[in-house]
């Protein structure tokens, strides 16, 4: 990895050692994709003020996000089919994490199931929540990451009905999948290198499902049930009962109206994920920069434009996902690193000296 230098270099090693299906997952949104470009191009549009002869020697890049202490305002966010991009990957990208200080999210649609992840890392973890029609398997996943000791619970909530793919449907990643076609096969067949580590892998099905629903053993199945239980009466109601069960902190992540937001806090939630699900839900909602931030995040600049606009902490998804897929854990481990040290740089150069200090002032607006 020595030639690997920005988020865009482990992408492209990704795109070629992870089939296209599973790649395209990651890196595209819904639609017309517009929001999936605003995220970026927001982003870039915000300006630094670099400043000089102040003593930056004692740069710190050290937080605390919810109560939690971090070695800087990073978390790994909730990626589903993260080990369909390379064997095990959420036990992988769990264990970068914890190295490297930063909180990780396991998703509901995780290839590794809750007691996977939790009986292979030394520390506690978040968990993210989709609200499913049968209340019971959502209490009982509730109930699992309890008993896993995670440490927060990340509720989404912006899923109540599923924006369109348009290249998730030309790959076969359809309800039921369509995966075993002549052109993905061939496609498989030319990346060795991701089928022995699949091959390795606990678990090549949804791991949080599997085996918990009678006659829902398969990949077919499983998505089959999956698709039907997203809940379009979802509402602030439910809220409430998934806090009469989780004794936790709770996050809730989707928020893009001031309103929701307004609401949001009157749950008792200790934070908000700003969020427009990276581009992948409603095509055309504003780009998270606007307010806090998830969505668009691959430099250690895109971390201090958001925190200059007072998020306090900032998620990643694609950007870790590369990694995994260029070089399993030691690539999200360079993938953190590498934002890591772009932060430290940018604060450098802005006259910055700890997390606390950055805010309006070191943009030109």
């Amino acid at each position: 990895m020595k030639h690997i230098t920005c988020i865009e270099d482990l992408r492209q090693v990704h795109m070629r050692r992870v089939p296209k299906a599973f790649f395209d997952y990651v890196d595209r949104g819904s639609y017309a994709e517009e929001t999936l470009r605003a995220n970026r191009e927001d982003l870039q549009h915000i300006k630094f003020r670099q400043r000089i002869l102040v003593d930056i020697s004692s740069r710190d890049l050290s937080t605390s996000i919810v109560g939690e202490k971090a070695s800087l305002p990073l978390i790994l966010a909730p990626v589903g089919s993260t080990g369909m991009q390379f064997g095990d990957g959420e036990i992988h990208a769990c264990r970068a994490a914890q190295a490297a200080g930063i909180p990780y999210t396991l998703s509901t649609m995780s290839i590794n199931s809750i007691e996977d992840v939790a009986e292979n890392v030394e520390k506690p973890f978040w968990f993210q929540l989709y609200v499913m029609k049968d209340r019971g398997f959502c209490k009982a996943l509730i109930e699992r990451a309890i008993a896993a000791r995670c440490s927060a619970l990340v509720l989404t909530v912006d899923l109540q009905v599923i924006g369109q793919r348009h290249m998730d449907i030309k790959n076969g990643l359809s309800v039921p999948p369509q995966l075993l076609n002549a052109k993905n096969l061939f496609d498989f067949a030319t990346k060795p290198a991701w089928v022995a580590s699949i091959m390795r892998g606990k678990r090549r099905n949804f791991g949080n499902i599997a085996g918990h629903l009678p006659g829902a053993q398969d990949l077919a199945s499983i998505s089959g049930w999956v698709a039907s239980q997203f809940d379009a009466s979802l509402n602030w109601k439910d809220v409430d009962w998934i806090r009469s069960i989780w004794p936790g902190k709770l996050i809730i992540k989707g928020i893009l109206d001031v309103e929701d937001a307004h609401e949001a806090v009157k749950t008792g939630a200790q934070a908000l994920v700003v969020s427009n699900h990276g581009g992948r839900q409603l095509d055309g909602a504003p780009s998270s920069i606007e307010v806090l931030f998830d969505g668009g995040i691959r430099s250690g600049q895109d971390v201090m434009r958001a925190l200059a606009l007072g998020a306090r902490s900032c998620m990643i998804g694609r950007a870790y996902i590369y990694g995994l897929g260029a070089f399993g854990g030691p690539g999200v481990a360079k993938a953190i690193d590498l934002i890591a040290n772009e932060l430290s740089v940018t604060m450098g150069l802005c006259g910055v000296n700890k997390i606390s200090e950055i805010d309006e002032h070191v943009v030109a607006i």
